[in-house]
């Protein structure tokens, strides 16, 4: 007899081994899908990349300037961080037409600082980079646009023209150590 109660005993206990695991097993998958789908009072935004350049007014206006050989022309812009959080920044020439825009050397400069300098057709938007100080939000910068005729091109760019877009992109600094614009 003291055979079949040991064996009962270790059935016993087996099942209730069992009995505990699965009540444990229970209670455990009820507290994962609990904290996974009752996540209470949690809030996510998403931001907003604005920017204002110049209130989309052009730099030059048609018929405002004749440009000739030695002839410089400097004109202020501003741009705006509207966004809902810092910047990055790049400015670059589009739609560019003309035998100007291999002549024309353009400068843009925030105060004492060049941004970019160059033609026309090197400042497009695949070949520009970000600014390196980032735009605070509703940060306003004044620039300046230089456009210088070099002297030694002479007569021989007579009756070329040049018309042009700028643009800004932005991105979040937030998130962005590498200034990536995508």
């Amino acid at each position: 007899m003291s055979a079949q109660k040991s064996t009962q005993k270790r059935m016993y206990g087996s099942i209730a081994a069992i009995i505990a695991l699965a009540i444990c097993l229970v209670l455990t998958t009820f507290a994962l899908v609990y904290a996974t789908v009752s996540v209470e009072e949690n809030l996510f935004r998403t931001g907003r990349v604005k920017i204002n350049l110049n209130d989309g007014e052009p730099i030059i206006r048609e018929d405002e300037f004749l440009f000739e050989p030695g002839m410089t022309v400097k004109k202020n812009i501003f741009i705006e961080n509207e966004s809902t959080w810092d910047v990055y920044y790049k400015l670059y020439f589009s739609n560019v037409e003309g035998g100007l825009a291999d002549v024309l050397q353009i400068t843009v400069e925030d105060g004492d600082k060049v941004l970019y300098s160059g033609t026309m057709n090197e400042l497009s938007k695949d070949k520009a980079l970000p600014v390196n100080d980032p735009l605070t939000v509703m940060e306003r910068k004044t620039l300046t646009v230089v456009f210088h005729f070099p002297e030694e091109k002479g007569n021989a760019t007579q009756a070329l023209y040049l018309k042009f877009d700028m643009h800004a992109d932005a991105v979040q600094t937030k998130n962005n150590p590498d200034r990536l614009f995508r």
